[in-house]
């Protein structure tokens, strides 16, 4: 990937993916929603965390789905258009696959930031489940179920969103790299070590930054005090 640097052209456009997903990024649906919904800021409702749960518990079910189609969306766009943009950086067939890979999960990685420290709404956003989860759905769909089971087994024993994603989290860790490594670049010879060990690295940070947000989660679920997911809107919140 860094052979990409020596060309200015390329430069450039490296630059307008990064921060062109970051600002997709920073459109954070869960605030224009619930603003919407309510006339209200989420993160002065409920946990206070701008992401789909919090809007689901906080004003239903609708409000909760349309965040969650929403972050989707704008992650799977950012990582889509990533991997076009980098296609063009190089003419050899034989390394267009894994660098327009490069360019899909710098994009992802960018608007994941951007979703966590939206600039439009003072740095304070979500937690980055849903744009993570977009991020493997569209780059490797292995490594996506191998997760999403994860957090669905998780889920369906414990109630518990949170747990449910950081164990989630940790599975998209693990799976990234043994997908990649065992089947991408032993079994298929499709990449590089080099494309294995950055892409392992740039989701371990994207893993690492989401269960670092989730430390509130983390000491009410060792105290036993965080709550399972109800669909019920939240009275409270009225």
């Amino acid at each position: 990937m860094l052979g990409l640097f020596s060309d200015i052209s390329n430069v450039v456009k490296i630059l307008a993916v990064m921060i062109g997903a970051y600002l997709l990024g920073s459109i954070d649906v869960a605030i224009l929603v619930t603003k919407i919904f309510t006339g209200k800021d989420i993160r002065t409702m409920g946990s206070g965390n701008a992401g789909f749960t919090n809007v689901m518990r906080s004003v239903g079910k609708l409000a909760g789905a349309l965040t969650f189609i929403g972050d989707f969306l704008k992650c799977a766009i950012a990582v889509v258009l990533g991997g076009i943009v980098f296609s063009t950086m190089t003419s050899d067939t034989a390394n267009a696959a894994e660098i327009a890979g490069y360019g899909k999960y710098l994009a992802g990685m960018c608007c994941f930031l951007g979703h966590i420290f939206p600039i439009y709404f003072k740095f304070k956003g979500g937690k980055g489940i849903v744009t993570m989860a977009a991020l493997a759905a569209v780059i490797n769909i292995y490594v996506f179920l191998i997760s999403i089971a994860t957090f669905i087994v998780t889920f369906l024993i414990t109630k518990i969103v949170s747990i449910s994603s950081i164990l989630g989290s940790c599975m998209l860790v693990i799976s990234t790299f043994l997908v990649t490594y065992f089947y991408n670049y032993k079994h298929l010879g499709a990449v590089s070590f080099e494309y294995v060990v950055t892409v392992s690295i740039l989701t371990l940070a994207i893993s690492a930054t989401t269960i670092i947000k989730h430390k509130d989660n983390i000491k009410r679920l060792l105290k036993g005090e965080e709550k399972k997911l109800t669909l019920k809107k939240s009275k409270s919140t009225n």
